[in-house]
């Protein structure tokens, strides 16, 4: 790198060098697919060489930076300032290079881990300095519900929020494993970056694989061989957690089973077993067969769900939610008419719970 240049732009920009600047060759970072750079740092890049690597440099750094964010082009000595979503559009003679201020204070993942430790210094919150792996379980299941709340609405403005807040927990529990020696942040993210290599080799390496199903197919045989690789005495359901929604986990242990051939040939065989599991429901002769054969419907149902390309957790969900908006209309027609629902009869509940369904409901 020919420092000299560096001081020259800087120069034309008439600002003094940074403190903490990061700085990169455009080449470089035109194959990324995300900056490689902490937002909250200035950042200059160098050698943009044409209009191509003008415009991948552009689409990279968008995936961070807001399209109004202002950047500095310098060009044959001089400096424009435009806007990010403008960059790249005059631009005369190449090579040129692009001074990237800093997005602000807080948008970097090390300036959120800094607060995060901070919450667990000696000066730090009392709260957050008390918490344990075990204490903080239930705040990751509820906010992990939280968010899927928000992901079921479609709800963009709270997936923004919750996701924040699930990182929190994410954040806070390595933390926890620092301080008591067992691991960081950064043996979590390189445990899940190797493993997201290792099993992408059609991205990352040479293996030709067909579709979907061909991905998933060659991801179970490779967990399978990260397994005996282990040594450990487990089976391919033996990964599903525990603690998983009855129905995701049903849908988890057909679709792993499936990988490995173990499944119906045509969806034909699944509506039979519906069929089958309807009539021995219907010949049950005490609670706990009928509680069995329930359990086989629904598992059979979930079935269903998977070979039609379904969530069954999530239709269920949905299904959930459309039953409390139609009833509560349902109530509130009760109450426009001064009465109480357990004083209807149900063809005058039938009335409103329609005209909820006609109203789209």
């Amino acid at each position: 790198m020919d420092f000299s240049r560096i001081a020259s732009i800087f120069e034309t920009l008439r600002l003094s060098p940074p403190s903490k600047l990061i700085l990169l060759e455009g080449r470089e970072f035109a194959l990324r697919h995300y900056p490689p750079t902490p937002p909250d740092a200035d950042t200059l890049i160098v050698g943009i060489e044409s209009a191509e690597m003008a415009a991948q440099v552009k689409i990279v750094l968008s995936a961070v930076y807001a399209g109004s964010h202002i950047v500095w082009k310098v060009e044959s000595g001089q400096k424009s300032e435009e806007r990010l979503d403008e960059f790249g559009l005059e631009i005369s003679s190449y090579p040129i290079s692009l001074f990237v201020p800093s997005f602000g204070e807080g948008t970097s993942f090390e300036a959120f881990a800094e607060i995060v430790a901070h919450l667990r210094a000696p000066d730090g919150c009392p709260w957050d300095k008390e918490q344990t792996h075990q204490s903080l379980r239930k705040h990751l299941l509820e906010e992990s519900y939280e968010t899927l709340s928000a992901m079921d609405a479609n709800d963009v403005d709270g997936m923004r929020e919750e996701f924040g807040d699930l990182l929190l927990q994410i954040v806070l529990n390595s933390q926890i494993a620092y301080e008591a020696k067992e691991f960081n942040f950064t043996d979590a993210v390189k445990r899940i970056y190797d493993k997201i290599i290792r099993r992408h080799p059609h991205v990352f390496g040479d293996l030709k694989l067909d579709g979907v199903e061909g991905v998933l197919q060659n991801w179970e045989k490779l967990k399978e061989k990260e397994r005996k690789g282990k040594k450990e005495d487990k089976g391919i359901l033996d990964g599903v957690p525990a603690a998983l929604p009855a129905l995701s986990q049903a849908q988890e242990y057909q679709d792993r089973a499936a990988r490995v051939g173990f499944d119906w040939p045509e969806i034909e065989g699944v509506l039979e077993k519906i069929r089958e599991e309807i009539v021995e429901i219907k010949t049950a002769e005490n609670p706990e067969q009928v509680k069995s054969e329930l359990g086989d419907l629904f598992f059979v149902l979930v079935n269903l769900a998977r070979w039609r390309d379904v969530d069954a957790e999530s239709a269920l969900r949905e299904a959930n939610l459309k039953f409390k908006k139609r009833f509560a209309y349902v109530e509130n027609g009760a109450k426009a008419q001064g009465r109480n629902l357990s004083d209807m009869t149900l063809k005058e509940m039938d009335s409103f719970w329609n005209e909820a369904k006609r109203l789209g409901l």
